[in-house]
Parts: C-alpha cells; sequence; structure tokens
C-alpha cells in the first residue's frame, strides 16, 4: 500500500445514500398541488460530500447510482463539485433512489421516498476498498445504512478500517423513521418513532465513533429515552467521542468529555432567521462542523461554522444546492446580515452563485454562429430557405467538435430558432453553449421571451448561458437609456432564478452612429449599479491594452467571482484579432473570445450557393477556428 496509511489524500469519505431529489417549486401547498419540481441532487451522505467539497475539504463518496439518466446525473454533478468520485459504483441491476419534495410551511416539508431495491441500498462489504479507506483522515456513516444488514456489514467495515488506521470516524444518526420500515409510504416526513431495536442497532455503532452528530430526537432514538440529556449521558456511557446535539433555534451544544447539564457542554446559538427550508439544513450543518473539526479548529468554530451552514441552508429551496462555498461562510460570519430572510440578503446571494459554480472556465473560445437576420439575408439572395440555414449550422456545429481536443473552453454560441438542431446537438458535447435571448436586428432591445422571462427560461436547459447583445450607448435618450436598464434588470434577475449563467455583450456602435468603447467602461459601472452581475461580459475588439486593464478593474471593484470576460470579433480580419488578442490577454480576467463572421461569413455564402460541399465548408471554418484559438494561446508569450 505504499505511502497511502501514513499520507492520506482526502479528508473525509463519505458513505451511504445517494438520490436525485424533485423538490416542488411551488411553495406553501400540498405535495398533490405541486405542478412542477426542481431536480437537485440528494442523500445525506452525498450532500455532507458536496457540503463538505464546497468548504475546501477533499471529499469522497462511497455509494451506487442507477445505469440511467438519474445515475449519470448524481455522477456528473458530484464531479462537478469537486467529490472523488472514483469509488461510485454504476449499479447497472437497480434504479437511483428518488426523493418528491415540497415546502408546504415552516413546519411541514412532506417527502415520499421512492428507494425500494434501490442502488445505494445495494453497497455490500465488497465495494468497501481498504486502500481507499486508508487513503483519508476521516470517514463518515449515517443511520440509513445500517438500517439493513448488506449496507450495515459494509458501514461498519469501513468503520473498522478506519479505526485501524488511525483514522477518525464520523457519525451523523441521520434518523428517518420510514427507512427503517416504521411507517408507511407517506409517513416521509416523521423525524421521530421509538423502536427498541432502532436503538440497540444504533447502540453498537457508537463505541467506534470520534463524532457523533444528531438533533435531540435522533439522540432520543440513539439512547431509548426522550430526556435528552439522560439520553448523552446514556450514550456518554457507551462511547468517549464528541458530542454535537442540534437544538434547532438554540443553536447547537457540543459535548467533549462527561455530560452534567448544558452548561457541561460547549453551547453556540444562533440568531433567529427565517426558515424556509429544513430539509437537508442538517447536512449542511455537518459540512460546516467537519471543516472545522478537520482543520483541528477548536470545538466552538467547530459549531459555528456549522450553525452558520445550518441557517443558510434552511434559508434556501433545494438542499446540497444552498450549501455555501467558505467565501460565503466566511462572509457570513464576519460581516451578518441585516435580512432575516438570508436568500435576501444580495451580497450574500451573488457570493453565493458566483463560488458555487459547477464550472469555472480559465480559457473559453467560443464560435458564434447565433447571427439570424444576416443568413437570411443570404439564403435569401441564394434561393434557400431557413432549412438550409439549420443544415448549414450543423456544420458549423461540426466544425467546433473539430476542435474540442484543442484545451478546455471550446464552445459555441447558437440560436433556437434558425439553429435549432445544433443546439440541440450540442449537448451531446462536452462544450460551452451560449445562447442568444435577443430579437435578432431589432432595435430598440426587445426579448424573443417576452413577456414573462422567468417563465420561458424555465424551459431551457441549466447549461445554456443566455446570452443577450445590449445596444446600449451613453448618449442614448433618457427614455432609450430607461427601457434598456428596465428590461437588463429583468433579465438579469430571471437568469438568476432558473439558475442559469447571464452573457451580456455591449454593442455601441449603430447604423447611424460610430462605435464608441469610451463609453463601455461608464457602460460597466453603470450596470452594476443597477445590480446586474453578468457572469460573462462581451465587449467589442478594442485594441488598447489600458482598455481591458480597465474594465478588469472594474470588474474586480462589483464582482470579481465572475467567470470572465470575451472580446467579440465585429467582423475583424483574423491577423487584426490576433493583435487585439494579444493586448486583452494582458488582463487576466479576460478569458478568450466568442468569434463568427469571421469565422463563417465566407463559408456560408458559398455554401448557401452550391459553390462548396459540406466537407468543405467543415474544413473552411476548422481552419479559421483553429487558427483564431491558436492565436490566443500564443498572445502574451
Amino acid at each position: 500500500m505504499g505511502d497511502t496509511p501514513y499520507n492520506p489524500k482526502l479528508d473525509v469519505i463519505c458513505i451511504g445514500r445517494s438520490s436525485v431529489d424533485l423538490y416542488g417549486s411551488q411553495v406553501g401547498g400540498r405535495l398533490e398541488d405541486m405542478a412542477s419540481f426542481a431536480k437537485y441532487i440528494g442523500g445525506s451522505p452525498t450532500n455532507i460530500s458536496i457540503g463538505s467539497a464546497r468548504l475546501g475539504l477533499k471529499s469522497a463518496l462511497i455509494t451506487r447510482v442507477g445505469d440511467e439518466h438519474m445515475g449519470r446525473f448524481v455522477r456528473e454533478q458530484l464531479e462537478a463539485e469537486g467529490v472523488d468520485t472514483s469509488n461510485v459504483i454504476t449499479d447497472a441491476q437497480r434504479l437511483t433512489a428518488l426523493v418528491l419534495l415540497g415546502i408546504r410551511n415552516r413546519e411541514q416539508f412532506p417527502l415520499i421516498f421512492y428507494r425500494e431495491n434501490c442502488a445505494d441500498m445495494a453497497i455490500c462489504e465488497d465495494d468497501i476498498d481498504e486502500d481507499f479507506i486508508a487513503s483519508a483522515s476521516a470517514v463518515l456513516v449515517t443511520g440509513t445504512h445500517f438500517s439493513t444488514q448488506g449496507v450495515a456489514d459494509a458501514s461498519f467495515k469501513a468503520m473498522k478500517l478506519a479505526r485501524n488506521y488511525g483514522r477518525r470516524v464520523c457519525f451523523d444518526i441521520d434518523y428517518r423513521p420510514n427507512l427503517w420500515a416504521l411507517g408507511g409510504h407517506g409517513d416521509g416526513e416523521s423525524r421521530f418513532a421509538a423502536s427498541e431495536a432502532v436503538t440497540a442497532h444504533l447502540q453498537t455503532i457508537l463505541p467506534h465513533c470520534d463524532l457523533v452528530v444528531g438533533t435531540e430526537e435522533e439522540w432520543h432514538i440513539a439512547s431509548g429515552t426522550t430526556d435528552t440529556l439522560a439520553g448523552l449521558r446514556a450514550c456518554r456511557a457507551l462511547s468517549a467521542a464528541v458530542f454535537v446535539c442540534k437544538r434547532g433555534a438554540l443553536g447547537c451544544t457540543v459535548f467533549a468529555a462527561n455530560i452534567g447539564g448544558w452548561d457541561s457542554g460547549i453551547s453556540v446559538p444562533v440568531r433567529k432567521i427565517e426558515i424556509y427550508n429544513t430539509l437537508g439544513a442538517g447536512d449542511g450543518f455537518m459540512s460546516g462542523f467537519l471543516r472545522g473539526w478537520l482543520r483541528d479548529e477548536s470545538l466552538a468554530t467547530c459549531a459555528s461554522f456549522a450553525n452558520a451552514c445550518g441557517a443558510l441552508a434552511v434559508s434556501r429551496h433545494g438542499c446540497a444546492p444552498a450549501y455555501p462555498s467558505f467565501a460565503e461562510l466566511t462572509h457570513l460570519l464576519e460581516n451578518g446580515s441585516t435580512q432575516f430572510a438570508l436568500r435576501k440578503d444580495q451580497a450574500l446571494e451573488n457570493l453565493h452563485w458566483s463560488t458555487t459554480r459547477h464550472r469555472r472556465y480559465d480559457r473559453l473560445t467560443a464560435f458564434a454562429f447565433d447571427h439570424r437576420h444576416q443568413f437570411v439575408k443570404w439564403a435569401e439572395q441564394a434561393g434557400r430557405d431557413e432549412s438550409a440555414v439549420d443544415a448549414f449550422k450543423t456544420l458549423a456545429l461540426s466544425a467546433a467538435r473539430n476542435l474540442l481536443g484543442r484545451g478546455e473552453g471550446v464552445g459555441i454560441l447558437v440560436d433556437d430558432e434558425l439553429g435549432r438542431s445544433a443546439l440541440h446537438a450540442a449537448s451531446d458535447d462536452d462544450m460551452w453553449i451560449g445562447r442568444p435571448i435577443e430579437q435578432s436586428g431589432v432595435f430598440p432591445l426587445a426579448l424573443s421571451e417576452e413577456p414573462d422571462i422567468g417563465s420561458r427560461l424555465a424551459e431551457w436547459p441549466v447549461n445554456h448561458c443566455v446570452k443577450v447583445l445590449a445596444p446600449c450607448r451613453m448618449d442614448d435618450s433618457e427614455e432609450l437609456r430607461i427601457h434598456h436598464e428596465r428590461l437588463l434588470i429583468q433579465l438579469a434577475d430571471a437568469c438568476r432564478r432558473t439558475r442559469h449563467e447571464f452573457l451580456l455583450e455591449i454593442i455601441t456602435a449603430r447604423p447611424d452612429k460610430p462605435a464608441a468603447p469610451e463609453q463601455i467602461h461608464a457602460l460597466m459601472n453603470r450596470f452594476y449599479e443597477l445590480g446586474i452581475l453578468p457572469d460573462w461580459w462581451k465587449l467589442e475588439p478594442v485594441l488598447e491594452a489600458e482598455f481591458w486593464r480597465r474594465c478588469g478593474d472594474i470588474v474586480r471593484a462589483n464582482d470579481p467571482h465572475l467567470q470572465g470576460i470575451i472580446v467579440l470579433g465585429k467582423e475583424a480580419e483574423p491577423d487584426v484579432l490576433a493583435s487585439v488578442f494579444e493586448n486583452a490577454k494582458s488582463e487576466p480576467l479576460v478569458k478568450g473570445f466568442a468569434v463568427g463572421r469571421t469565422i463563417f461569413a465566407g463559408a456560408a455564402q458559398d455554401w448557401l450557393n452550391g459553390r462548396i460541399d459540406d466537407d468543405t465548408a467543415v474544413a473552411n471554418m476548422t481552419d479559421l477556428f483553429a487558427g483564431l484559438i491558436d492565436a490566443w494561446d500564443k498572445a502574451g508569450e
């Protein structure tokens, strides 16, 4: 085993439940009355693995998922969060577990578990690899995976191996009565049902633990008494572990030694906040505690981390998606919040959005063929219809696919009007996808998804970045400025609510006015003043390096965690763009380009007029796109 036992590479390995949570999008009604659902990853240890990773720990998960769409979703989400999935097993015989959940009110959170013969309940001892367990500082197990013999044996094996190698064992009691066959399918939200058998089983686990975390009800089932302090004392007779009792609005109390009264522990309170959703809050709490405990912080600091993570979790929709990054956690602890409902704290919400991205790009080189009115004009001139444009755009997609091996962040910008075939096909590839929402060739700005932008964006896949071309100038009339600003505010809000990244492209040139790049800095500042926080800026190809440095300074002052700035093409010649890249790349926040007509204009007109065939069109566009990628990569050398 080499040096594995002595130099753990991971902080924590979580073992057990992994599911897909289908959260009712409507709040305040019965599950029966919910008409649509948001899809998230779920399951206590899976949630904890993600929450820990967001806080900077190196986490891993041992579980099983089905060989189907939901299993792939779980695996992709874990990998996007930075969780080690090397021991996530694909089970071809079983389906990934599902949970349907809803938010009725602050006390009722109806849920139904679809877990009969599910993949994660097939975890067995053979799935626990000794070297892998030895590679982590700690192992975390949860209560549900002691509810049947097979999963209990697997969890016990992991715990014993961890103790043999001097690793820590963490136990989240995670008691769901109906997952122990105590209650019917409709009793998913039940948190407590007495059972001597469950109590006896849990008490065989406690002696092997270094950390045990539970709510008061969970300590009741672990001890067999509903007197919480008496129960904690009874459990202390079985285990020398650090005990953490979660007490809801009272915060939590940590007991490191003998247990007298509540004052014999370390109590860390929480301030009163809105309880929006308690589901998954305990997993967020555990993630925060682990961040401190596995970094040898004081128990009071561990509890503060845990309380803050739990507070953010109860303030948001969903479980794992609600958990904070360490930057967000630190911001809350250092600055607090004036909001009773933390989800309404704009600074926190923006920090949450921008620091928990599933993918960050250090480089984005995009082929933009989302143009529409130019293609319609060329097709008409060639005597072709819109179906020919759609066919050509699939050729443009082929050109982009030819370059997917040329480093990270190859992408496309393509529309759903004339390029639907390419747009839909692109989801099969690991590429960045931008999609325009503005009406092509229309001035002033109008959106194709008006009037209810949010409900229409809810129909877009979440991997589509919403791109808008904003034809704005500082010298526009007040009426025109107000129109554009109101529309962009609505769009930015809709993108956040529907979990879409937002690309804001500024074009100052008009048929009656020349480009005015000197106005771009003022426009960027104005949009930030309005609370418009794009994930990407797409800006005109200005040659001067100072222009790009000032753009970077504006972004750093307002939203330093954005994805980046990219350069647009405006049909410039490749050698001109190469010079722009050379200067733009001197600003670290400029991540690449999105260029269109420079690449496709000649090929499109030749192909539509029958002067070249498909292969030639693809080859021409591939060569031009590759040349621009090479120019970007060589810039600054």
